[in-house]
């Protein structure tokens, strides 16, 4: 038995590809001791009411897991960061702070989604800021669904835009950031996602090895990381 973690499936009903292969995943996982799902589960999510049939569907997928009796736990990522209490009722899903120290095996991990250790990204961090604080979250679920697709839609397009001029080095983590993360919370290992970037970095800080481990994106491959009592393993899965 392993905990599993993901991350940045970016389920979107214009990739049915990715969707089965997360109900296969989920059908998979019965065994597991936990799953934690660590953000952009959704390409876009504009709230609990959201009626999109696929989304829809992907929550009943997840309530019948949970009903199975294995834990699921939630992070807000960048693209789904209005999950509330209706979610997590619908899917039995239980929603994680970010970030926040899990105990896994004897060992404490620090886990994010990542995009707040992206510091270099100047105007992501302050869009980051501006759709996290709860008044402008209030003033947009106020708005009908199909307006908030709209404006999530035109959001998504700045993004991309946004992503392709940049620099490719400000869309990884900021180093410091890391470590100013790993001080404060006094881990050894740091476990995110967000920048597709799948891979487990050993460094020193101070004086200890610590590590950190990215988890990838599931838009070519997808990836999961499975951590026992043995240690974890970063692994690709087949289409």
């Amino acid at each position: 038995m392993a905990t599993l973690f993901i991350s940045d499936l970016h389920l979107d009903a214009r990739h049915p590809q990715i969707s089965r292969q997360f109900l296969d995943f989920l059908d998979g996982a019965d065994d597991a001791d936990a799953l934690y799902i660590l953000g952009d589960l959704f390409e876009l999510w504009i709230g609990d009411d959201d009626p999109d049939p696929e989304k829809r569907r992907i929550v009943a997928a997840l309530r019948a897991f949970t009903d199975r009796g294995v834990p699921c736990y939630v992070m807000q990522g960048n693209r789904d960061f209005l999950y509330g209490e209706r979610f997590s009722a619908d899917s039995g899903c239980r929603l994680l702070d970010d970030p926040v120290i899990i105990h896994l095996y004897g060992e404490r991990v620090l886990v994010t989604h990542g995009d707040a250790l992206c510091t270099d990204d100047h105007a992501y961090q302050n869009l980051r800021a501006t759709v996290r604080d709860p008044g402008w979250q209030k003033k947009f679920l106020a708005l009908t669904s199909q307006q908030r697709l709209s404006l999530a839609e035109t959001a998504r397009a700045g993004s991309r835009a946004h992503m392709e001029q940049a620099p490719g080095r400000i869309m990884d983590v900021n180093q410091a950031a890391v470590q100013t993360a790993m001080r404060a919370t006094g881990v050894d290992i740091l476990l995110h996602g967000h920048t597709h970037r799948p891979a487990v970095h050993h460094f020193r800080l101070d004086d200890r090895d610590v590590t950190r481990i990215v988890l990838g994106d599931w838009y070519e491959q997808g990836s999961v990381l499975r951590w026992d009592a043995q240690g974890f393993r970063l692994d690709g899965l087949p289409r």
